[in-house]
């Protein structure tokens, strides 16, 4: 693989974006929304300039990722000559289905269609396609240049080439790379992860204790470098929720049921880091 389209520009994609710019790949980025495109280079490049204030980069090195960088307002464009798409728009399984369908008219029929997604089925995602087999996932975690773990997600018809290569992209980048097994709702750490941030939700829903005591419990008592509120404010509480609708809408078992106060801190716009308040103020 040498040129890798990334479709959303986020705070996932931009930072899919800048490790496959430091592990030496060309990157296509494309984003519906015009201010975050806009937005990318300078996102990118304050992130370098950190880089090399810590003396891990210089600035050959940073012009040479810089000038790697297409950014694209059309999808037909970004699309061209590429070996591989990730897709990091939001988790939204309606959004994803229609991106891969156009995905998969614009490219070459031996592109690989990735999907940073991580909760929704690939199986589900793939069937918009009629390339099956060239489907997968490729879950990424927040923030990605700092987080090791990458999974890697096979659709029921996603062929073994198809996850090999992505495996092999994977530890170029320097992740540790988890192969999964079927395409479960959650895969591994979000069909553990997510519902404990959720029971945390509601403990502090049904007033057991307030937030920062939460979180200074889990943190104390069970070892974790933050609290499940802090998280969920730093993966996003709507991303959270919807994670949560997934596992439940999937399995109908009601332990997977999303907290009531998590639903109306989406509703009322308190997303946590990215809105500037949560759980807890930014």
């Amino acid at each position: 693989m040498k040129k890798i389209l990334v479709v959303g520009t986020g705070q996932m994609g931009g930072g899919i974006i800048q490790v496959l710019l430091q592990g030496g790949y060309r990157v296509n980025a494309y984003d519906a929304v015009a201010a975050a495109l806009a937005a990318l280079k300078p996102k990118i490049g304050k992130a370098f300039d950190k880089l090399k204030e810590k003396g891990k980069a210089d600035d050959a090195q940073i012009n040479g990722w810089l000038d790697s960088l297409t950014t694209c307002d059309s999808l037909e464009a970004a699309a061209a000559d590429i070996d591989l798409v990730i897709e990091a728009a939001t988790e939204n399984v309606d959004l994803k289905i229609s991106l891969f369908k156009k995905l998969d008219e614009l490219c070459a029929k031996n592109t690989i269609l990735a999907s940073n997604t991580s909760s929704i089925s690939i199986t589900k995602i793939a069937a918009a396609t009629k390339r099956p087999e060239k489907v997968t996932g490729m879950h990424f975690f927040n923030p990605v240049p700092v987080m090791k773990l990458l999974e890697i997600i096979p659709g029921l018809h996603t062929a073994e080439e198809t996850c090999g290569a992505c495996q092999a992209l994977g530890e170029k980048l320097g992740k540790t790379v988890v192969r999964i097994n079927i395409d479960a709702p959650g895969f591994v750490v979000n069909r553990i992860l997510v519902p404990m941030i959720n029971e945390a939700v509601l403990v502090l829903q049904e007033g057991i204790t307030g937030a920062d005591a939460i979180d200074k419990a889990m943190a104390a008592g069970a070892n974790h470098p933050m609290g499940p509120l802090a998280l969920s404010d730093l993966i996003g509480n709507d991303t959270v929720l919807a994670i949560m609708q997934v596992l439940y809408d999937e399995f109908q078992d009601p332990k997977y049921r999303p907290a009531l106060l998590l639903k109306r801190m989406v509703a009322a716009g308190k997303l946590g880091r990215k809105s500037g308040e949560g759980f807890f103020p930014y």
